[in-house]
């Protein structure tokens, strides 16, 4: 019989990771605000995109919203006067699948071209995407992967470039592998509204100069209309691309991009490359991102914006704000690293997404601001900084007694309004409509509002949330949510699911989790621990961790559940722990060094054997992480291989008594699933009670809509079979 046995589906769970999800939004011609969702289809086991448009009567009352399915448009920008749409399409048919780049002018398409033959696929991540209207509104910039010419039709020409090595992004990247900056323009006619083909013309743009080491570019963004600035990536001396997902630490800058002149480019072939004069501006040792042009009055840019952080090092740490004055050329710090909070500003530094948010400047009075979300403790919270001074001021800091809103920044005009998504782990994500009252305040209106069943909605009312202090190993606090009726009743105490990050530098925030509120809503007690080396902190607590996993994170975790116990929100002999990636290693490493404190685990792709993971997008984490030096030249030694191996679950696995799931994704590649498989053989051949899952095409999160569900419903029908200790005793 199996270990695992399926209880069935959960309604719950279904119809909270079905709620949409607010991802981005645009202001176009000044009176509409379009918002668009990623919504999870769990009947056609897809994810979609949800589009719904906001009219506003005035800025800050909204008509009636329509919505419609925009599965088809990959990336969606509008023009700096607000009145053209840019829009990057794919449409499949069968199996084939065509692209296409649209300007719209209103509700009439201006300029469309089929680049199908030109490049392959669009990239719309947050490493890669650009999508920037030039000043003039005449041409666009957008990233997509370049065609290799494999030759296939004529087998007597050289078939070496078609297999050639080329090194690719990582994780959730594998095929992509040559990003490239394409430059769309268009001639308009007072003949016609619609450009005719012969007046589009598109190039892929190059370096005229060749560099020691290959740069790829990406994050594009016009200054003026021959003037680009863009991020651009760095292969390691060894021929590699370091894994990008989750690390800002990347050898990579900012660097300036200046087009030939319009006259010399007349009877270039669609699609060819053309070569720009290209200029680093920032230094070697910075990792640069996300460049965003600041324009006066006059639509003359004065101001580069762009985020950094050392390269190499922990994989993500506090974040610098810096920018370049356009008239004198000199770039300057405007916010730097904090070390650590003090009493007296308690401001952690600035921990943001990957990117700044595409528009991100709102003006207030005479001031112009940087508006962005940025973790704070447990927390994401809205940041206003002063272009000039590097001022920062919270604007959704909490006080006593309100709800625990973690914010994302989703837009702003650029001028006086910004639009944002807030939830809570007990209430699901609103949209909001940031604007400035007569008095200069900022106030907010509700656009949007998920829709709840009631029995949801009751069940959610029952769910509290807290965020705990471990006083015993500062700044350690751990989240939790629990039911007020299951924690009331008499008798024992709801088991308690300890869930630790991944990372280890992340995470867990007040935001709200449909996996977790689920898993709180079966009656158990949720504990989501911010260990040493989570951000929103200050860097020494980032910096502290290193050298020290697989022990200082492990105490951490131990003592929020120690904790627990002594509150009496929850009690010995009712714990059990889940995790995945870091959290996977420190969830293995507690059943092991901790044999008799959890009745179960539950692990997505967890790192097991750290010396084993050399083959990962990012083997200089395992060195780094570790406190290990780490060049493009290093090897494992014998020496370094049994320093990780002690850091590592895998040697503690002989005194493992705790039942052990395991979900892996097959196409794993920054944690691969031979880690995983090490733990669940080196159990089975100790009689250990141990059940694998693996998931064919998913990758490290597992977050295909099957996929999630799948390994909820696991970790719910693992713990339902052992959670109580029945034979993990």
């Amino acid at each position: 019989m199996s270990l695992l046995e399926y209880s069935g589906p959960s309604t719950f769970y279904t119809e909270l990771a079905e709620l949409p999800l607010p991802l981005s939004a645009n202001f176009i011609a000044g009176d509409l605000i379009r918002v668009t969702y990623s919504v999870r289809d769990h009947e056609r086991n897809i994810k979609r995109s949800l589009t719904k448009t906001f009219p506003l009567i005035t800025d800050h009352e909204i008509s009636y919203a329509t919505s419609h399915d925009s599965s088809e448009i990959k990336a969606f920008a509008t023009s700096p006067s607000k009145s053209r749409q840019a829009i990057l399409r794919e449409v499949t048919n069968g199996s084939t699948t065509n692209r296409f780049v649209e300007v719209w002018s209103g509700t009439q398409i201006e300029a469309s071209l089929d680049v199908t033959k030109y490049h392959d696929v669009f990239h719309t991540d947050d490493f890669l995407s650009s999508l920037s209207f030039s000043p003039s509104e005449s041409s666009l910039i957008y990233t997509a992967e370049a065609k290799i010419d494999s030759h296939d039709d004529d087998p007597s020409r050289d078939p070496y470039p078609k297999f050639r090595y080329t090194p690719h992004f990582g994780e959730q990247s594998r095929t992509k592998k040559r990003p490239t900056i394409f430059l769309f323009r268009w001639t308009k006619s007072s003949m016609s509204t619609r450009v005719a083909k012969q007046d589009i013309s598109l190039f892929a743009l190059s370096q005229t100069q060749s560099t020691e080491i290959p740069i790829l570019f990406g994050q594009a963004t016009f200054a003026t209309e021959d003037l680009i600035f863009a991020a651009g990536f760095e292969h390691t001396k060894d021929g590699r691309l370091l894994g990008v997902k989750g690390c800002f630490n990347r050898p990579m800058g900012i660097w300036e991009l200046r087009l030939p002149e319009s006259g010399s480019l007349a009877g270039t072939p669609l699609g060819a490359r053309i070569s720009c004069n290209s200029l680093k501006l920032t230094p070697s040792e910075r990792s640069c991102r996300s460049p965003r042009v600041l324009y006066d009055d006059n639509r003359t840019p004065i101001k580069l914006f762009w985020l950094s952080n050392p390269v190499g090092g922990a994989h993500a740490s506090c974040v610098s704000l810096e920018s370049r004055d356009l008239k004198t050329n000199s770039n300057k710090v405007l916010v730097d690293t904090v070390i650590e909070p003090t009493p007296e500003n308690d401001f952690p530094g600035l921990y943001p997404e990957y990117t700044l948010p595409s528009s991100p400047f709102l003006h207030r009075g005479k001031h112009v601001y940087i508006v962005l979300q940025s973790l704070w403790r447990s927390r994401t919270t809205v940041l206003f900084i002063d272009t000039e001074s590097g001022t920062i001021t919270d604007e959704t800091k909490i006080h006593p007694d309100e709800p625990m809103y973690s914010w994302n920044v989703l837009a702003t005009d650029n001028k006086m309004r910004v639009v944002c998504s807030r939830s809570t782990p007990t209430t699901p994500s609103d949209v909001l409509l940031g604007y400035f009252n007569q008095r200069g305040d900022l106030s907010w209106k509700v656009l949007d509002r998920p829709v709840l069943s009631g029995e949801a909605e009751s069940a959610l009312r029952d769910l509290t949330a807290s965020i705990i202090p471990i006083g015993a190993r500062p700044p350690t606090e751990t989240l939790v949510i629990q039911s007020k009726k299951a924690s009331a009743r008499p008798g024992p105490k709801p088991i308690c699911v300890t869930t630790p990050h991944g990372g280890p530098h992340a995470t867990s925030t007040t935001a709200f989790s449909p996996a977790t509120a689920a898993l709180a809503l079966e009656g158990y007690t949720l504990s989501l621990p911010n260990y040493t080396g989570s951000m929103g902190f200050g860097e020494k607590y980032i910096t502290k961790l290193l050298g020290h996993c697989g022990s200082m994170d492990v105490e951490d975790v131990v003592e929020s559940v120690e904790e627990l116990i002594r509150l009496g929100i929850s009690e010995p002999g009712r714990q059990v722990v889940q995790g995945g990636s870091h959290g996977g290693f420190l969830a293995a490493h507690l059943i092991g060094q901790h044999p008799h404190l959890f009745n179960a685990a539950v692990m997505r792709n967890p790192v097991i054997s750290v010396g084993e993971l050399t083959a990962s997008d990012i083997p200089d984490w395992l060195h780094s992480e570790f406190g290990l030096p780490f060049m493009p030249s290093t090897l494992l030694t014998p020496a370094s291989f049994q320093t990780l191996f002690a850091a590592s679950p895998i040697a503690h696995v002989d005194r493992v008594r705790a039942p052990v799931l395991l979900l892996l994704g097959e196409d794993d590649l920054r944690v691969v699933p031979t880690q995983g498989m090490r733990l669940y053989h080196a159990l089975k051949g100790r009689e250990g009670t141990v059940e694998m899952l693996v998931f064919p095409k998913e990758s490290h999160p597992l977050e295909g809509v099957e996929a999630a569900r799948v390994s909820w419903e696991a970790g719910r029908d693992w713990f339902k079979a052992f959670a109580e200790g029945r034979l993990g005793a």
